[in-house]
């Protein structure tokens, strides 16, 4: 198996055979220039898993990153694979310092450290159930903000987004001097 940067030449939607919205989101991000970092994951030249980062904000404040999206093929779920793309991400330098959020299935991320988030507050999970954080040392109250692609990939795509492959980040390692473009 290998993992690797994404280039513009990889075939993004063999990682997102389930659902659109993660398709588009990630075709939007392309296009629109989105800082983002982001891994596929290659098992006999073919893509079997995917990984992004994209950038969180409070308010204009670059403050962390969100996990999303985060798939696997159907036919090499529950093998490992999810974790073993996680875990490499998780150790790279770009993002092994940076808060990170996930609005995922708890059961899964706690096993990486992730721990429920009662703040900022999720736009996408009102009731608290499914937001984690790691590394978030923020206590203050404020709504994390998510990158335009985000609501512009829901309208377009024909099926929603769900709620295992969103994610996250907080405030506390926010760069005063990075403002949202």
């Amino acid at each position: 198996m290998k993992i690797q940067k994404v280039s513009a030449d990889n075939l993004l939607r063999a990682a997102f055979p389930a659902s659109d919205y993660e398709a588009m989101l990630v075709e939007k991000f392309h296009q629109n220039k989105r800082p983002i970092h982001e891994w596929l994951c290659i098992h006999r030249n073919k893509a079997i898993a995917y990984i992004a980062f994209s950038n969180a904000f409070h308010g204009n404040l670059l403050c962390g990153l969100h996990l999303a999206p985060m798939a696997v093929t159907p036919e090499f779920q529950k093998q490992g694979v999810g974790t073993e793309l996680l875990n490499f991400a998780l150790r790279q330098a770009e993002i092994k310092s940076q808060p990170l959020f996930v609005l995922g299935k708890p059961a899964f991320y706690k096993k990486f450290g992730f721990e429920p988030c009662q703040q900022p507050l999720c736009p996408f999970d009102k009731n608290k159930a499914n937001f984690l954080s790691l590394r978030n040392p923020s206590n203050h109250s404020f709504t994390v903000g998510y990158e335009a692609e985000f609501t512009a990939a829901s309208m377009v795509s024909s099926k929603p987004a769900s709620a295992g492959k969103v994610k996250a980040t907080n405030q506390g390692g926010c760069n005063q001097n990075r403002r949202r473009r």
